[in-house]
């Protein structure tokens, strides 16, 4: 104990020379075929399986995360020698802080959220607009927030709630129409003696000192390829979303890609589950400037943390959330935004509230956002540009989102080889009807001009709607 209280007093010095924005940013790996990494992801099936695997999900653009566990019980806190409460920094508390396995696992003695209503969090992801819901089922502490036969270290054996959340939020999901996925924290598991890390870096090296004596493959049959089993024949998740690889050999990626897919043919695989295997790559935190060529998500916070943090009011504006969902699609990517509830159940009101102003936009915008691809156009300086179909469609869309009205009413699009048919604001639409924009084109440049209101339609991102003649009848 002596030594955990130094371990203690050593972490707030530490934390406390690291913003809360630093302390997110730690689950980058190297070779985890993520987006924008230079790496692509090795296929072991067909592009068209692949593809028709992702298409629920390629359509749906934009997700919900949710990172909920034992940290969450003082928000990402622990009380100290005197009950006052210690930063854990993140929900990486147990290990910044260094605490005991055995003195961790009382958290669970006390957690006990009767808040939780897991309709009431389903309704406020799709009330936002969101299309799915991903829960952290197992984080690196290793605790499983679901009913694990094969391990007594879980959420119903251990607290005096004794529900499975991640079974309500199943049901709750497919009641409400949206698909549900679970995170696993694959290469982390602070509650196993056999897990070890990339240098030591980030294990359990406070309760199991000796890291070369621990044997990954040990870990993988023990306790990783039971709960993968348990996660997939109990609640028949859409998403099982990897953590953290670390020390996971080819052949265990590989062997765990294929037991999913011999128990539920349909689920998708994100690129964590490592050696450049999965369906699709991550962004973590961060936007790329130019996409992938590859599926791709970006998961971010929707405040400074991933789990609930005492006193983090730092929320996303809804205009930064809108523009961020539109930057990414226009790239090809989908939008997994983050919540961290508290240990009482409760999604914090400021999330809350802004997740419902974003849903007031998507219910007037969402055609240019649901089962839109990528932009072949370039990128215009006023904002962004979303598509449906293909150039040799005759019904072919454009989606202008402009974030920066153009004060004399001419909003120029660069790039046009087709001719536009049709052109009109996405929010003029009156019982099936569209006021046509006046349009001018410049075919030297290929770009056109459109004659739009004075005024935005919306002040977050306003949307003009373009469609396009089939390429030569121009």
């Amino acid at each position: 104990m002596k030594r955990f209280f130094c371990a203690i007093f050593v972490a707030i010095f530490s934390i406390a020379c690291i913003s809360s924005h630093a302390q997110v940013l730690t689950n980058g790996e190297a070779d985890t075929g993520d987006a924008n990494s230079g790496k692509k992801l090795i296929q072991t099936e067909s592009p068209d399986a692949v593809a028709k695997r992702l298409q629920w999900w390629s359509d749906a653009r934009f997700g919900m995360f949710i990172h909920w566990g034992l940290y969450s019980q003082w928000g990402c806190h622990y009380p100290g020698t005197n009950g006052e409460l210690i930063s854990g920094g993140s929900e990486h508390m147990m290990q910044h802080l260094q605490i005991p396995l055995k003195e961790y696992a009382k958290i669970a003695d006390v957690f006990d959220p009767t808040n939780f209503n897991a309709d009431e969090w389903v309704s406020i992801a799709k009330n936002a607009g969101m299309k799915y819901i991903v829960l952290t089922t197992k984080h690196h502490d290793g605790f499983a927030m679901f009913n694990s036969p094969s391990s007594d270290y879980n959420i119903v054996k251990m607290t005096p709630w004794h529900r499975d959340p991640t079974k309500e939020l199943a049901d709750a999901c497919a009641k409400q129409g949206l698909k549900f996925g679970v995170y696993y924290s694959l290469g982390r598991d602070w509650e196993d003696p056999d897990c070890p890390t990339k240098a030591g870096y980030r294990s359990n090296t406070w309760d199991y000192t000796n890291e070369n004596a621990k044997v990954f493959s040990r870990y993988f049959e023990r306790k990783v390829k039971p709960q993968i089993t348990e996660l997939l024949t109990q609640y028949h998740p859409a998403i099982i979303w990897f953590d953290t690889p670390e020390e996971i050999s080819k052949a265990e990626s590989a062997e765990l890609v294929a037991l999913i897919h011999k128990l539920q043919p349909d689920c998708i695989i994100n690129s964590r589950v490592g050696n450049r295997l999965g369906d699709y790559g991550v962004q973590e935190q961060k936007i790329p400037g130019s996409g992938d060529t590859q599926p791709w998500e970006t998961c971010m916070t929707l405040n400074g943390h991933w789990g609930y943090f005492l006193g983090d009011e730092n929320w996303k504006s809804p205009t930064n959330v809108v523009r961020n969902l539109v930057d990414i699609i226009s790239k090809g990517g989908n939008y997994l935004l983050n919540v961290g509830p508290t240990g009482q159940g409760i999604i914090p009101q400021g999330a809350v509230k802004d997740l419902s102003a974003v849903g007031e936009w998507m219910k007037k915008n969402g055609e240019a956002i649901y089962d839109t691809h990528a932009s072949t156009l370039p990128q215009p300086s006023w904002g962004r540009i979303t598509e449906k179909t293909s150039f040799t469609s005759p019904d072919h869309t454009l989606y202008l989102h402009v974030f920066d009205w153009p004060k004399d009413g001419k909003l120029v699009a660069p790039g046009l080889q087709s001719k536009i048919t049709k052109a009109y604001l996405l929010k003029s639409n009156f019982f099936g009807w569209h006021k046509k924009l006046k349009t001018s084109e410049d075919l030297a440049t290929h770009s056109t001009t459109i004659i739009v209101p004075q005024k935005a339609p919306d002040k977050i991102s306003s949307a003009v709607v373009v469609k396009l003649a089939p390429p030569g009848l121009m």
